[in-house]
């Protein structure tokens, strides 16, 4: 038997309560481990598409399933597990007293022990190479490390599906380093929503651009950000000087 996607959406259309229109039959796979980048200008669709991908916008045509499970009613505790949504701004994600508190408050969530809530708390702090700041509080930390710390607190749920909205925003190029050396080990299905498009190209081979509600070009990353007529058409800008042929 094949295994089912880790994300599928079929001919998803949404339109929100005041009549506007930000979907029209969006198509999408992701199979397990594989990493895309969301790319499009503001106003595209691409937050309401990710606010379906764990349930939190539904009610539109069309339908998702994560890891063969369809988002409805009775799968939405195990959605919300299974998809980790890390928003663009860290604050939005921690307000416990500690870091620890924070990534701990999931899997305390989901009734776990709490030998096993403190070992998925050492894993995630470990693997965003933040295990000395269990024991600080957030708002102590770095704008690149609480943005590390809220991608924790998502990896100590065990998702199979990581979406980052504009992980690189606000950070310096260190930061933006950094984050980049914990995404990239990460065994898991990665969906990057984001403008910045020399990190596209880094961490994600494949990218989708979505434009107007709709899926406007899908293909490996270094193809599309080499097409001007493309980028352009679509309002994306590459950095002054930036060739995607030339980067290895």
């Amino acid at each position: 038997m094949s295994t089912p996607p880790s994300l599928l959406v079929d001919d998803l259309a949404f339109a929100y309560p005041d009549g506007h229109q930000a979907l029209f039959g969006v198509d999408l796979r992701l199979e397990q481990g594989e990493r895309v980048a969301l790319l499009g200008p503001n106003g595209a669709g691409k937050t309401t598409l990710v606010l379906h991908l764990n349930g939190i916008l539904r009610g539109g045509r069309g339908r998702v399933t994560v890891g063969g499970l369809p988002v409805e009613d009775r799968n939405l505790a195990e959605i919300r597990r299974r998809v980790g949504i890390v928003f663009q701004d860290p604050d939005d994600q921690l307000f416990m007293p500690t870091v620890g508190e924070d990534v701990a408050f999931g899997p305390r969530n989901l009734g776990l022990s709490e030998p096993e809530v403190a070992r998925r708390v050492a894993d995630a702090l470990a693997a965003v190479d933040m295990a000395d700041a269990a024991d600080r509080p957030p708002h102590h930390l770095s704008f690149g490390q609480r943005r590390r710390v809220a991608v924790a607190t998502v990896l100590s749920m065990r998702p199979e599906v990581l979406v980052l909205d504009e992980p690189s925003s606000n950070l310096d190029p260190a930061g933006r380093r950094e984050l980049a050396e914990v995404l990239e080990p990460l065994p898991v299905t990665l969906l990057m929503v984001t403008h910045d498009l020399p990190y596209a190209l880094q961490l994600c081979p494949r990218s989708v651009v979505l434009d107007g509600g709709v899926v406007v070009a899908d293909g490996p990353t270094r193809e599309l950000l080499g097409d001007p007529a493309l980028l352009a058409a679509h309002r994306l800008e590459l950095p002054f000087g930036f060739d995607p042929h030339a980067v290895p």
